[in-house]
């Protein structure tokens, strides 16, 4: 296994984060600074980071589906509810998939398997994402093609892959892109205010009725599942 797989494993953080820390020094291995990105640590090796050594867990991943009011971080300096605090202790070395603003509700993924991250939140992977939006008024359905061919944020080009009306004011609608608040500040741009967005859908994982603040772990089948897709768009 290599170092930053390893990392991640240890629940570092993803493999892209682990590469960072190994770079800066901070990794050591039976205690000599390791910068060797092709170095393979083995069980009786001493692996540690900033002082602190690491033990691999088995990789383990959480759907949670997140409510309103909590933000996706571990600790925040504004003292706010955080999704952390949704989940039993015990977890306290898994780390959160992407991100979901503090007040989008849905389908939020937990894991120790930095592998995984990486698959799920690279750009070359293209992952769907599918949201369910309520706006503040009527959806007029001359606008898709504006939203469709893209709208600029951040010097980039914010595109909605597809857009599906549901009702007169809710949509559903996919992203392949992670731009902040994405959703929320295409529609601003068209003089539209969201009152509810919910992640529905991560690739082929749905939320289903899983209720708000609660979690499960996902099956092995829904695992290979992600693996397969993420895979399969590269």
């Amino acid at each position: 296994m290599r170092l930053n797989r390893f990392l991640a494993a240890a629940g570092v953080g993803s493999r892209r984060h682990c590469d960072e820390l190994v770079a800066a020094g901070r990794v050591t291995i039976n205690g000599k600074v390791c910068t060797d990105f092709s170095a393979r640590p083995t069980a009786p090796d001493h692996v540690k980071v900033d002082g602190k050594l690491l033990h691999v867990d088995p990789p383990l991943t959480i759907m949670l589906h997140k409510p309103a009011g909590f933000v996706s971080t571990r600790k925040d300096l504004h003292a706010r509810d955080t999704i952390f605090d949704l989940l039993p202790p015990k977890f306290s070395r898994l780390f959160n998939i992407g991100r979901l603003d503090a007040q989008t509700e849905g389908l939020l993924l937990v894991t120790n398997d930095g592998d995984l991250a990486q698959r799920l939140t690279h750009p070359r992977y293209k992952i769907d994402k599918e949201y369910e939006v309520t706006l503040d008024r009527r959806w007029d359905p001359a606008l898709a093609p504006k939203i469709s061919k893209g709208i600029f944020l951040d010097g980039k080009r914010a595109r909605i892959e597809w857009l599906h009306p549901i009702g007169p004011m809710r949509l559903r609608v996919v992203l392949r892109q992670g731009i902040n608040r994405q959703i929320r500040r295409m529609f601003e741009a068209l003089d539209y205010r969201i009152k509810h967005l919910t992640r529905v859908r991560i690739g082929n994982l749905r939320l289903g009725d899983l209720p708000r603040g609660h979690w499960r772990f996902l099956s092995k089948r829904e695992l290979d599942a992600l693996s397969h897709e993420s895979k399969s768009r590269q």
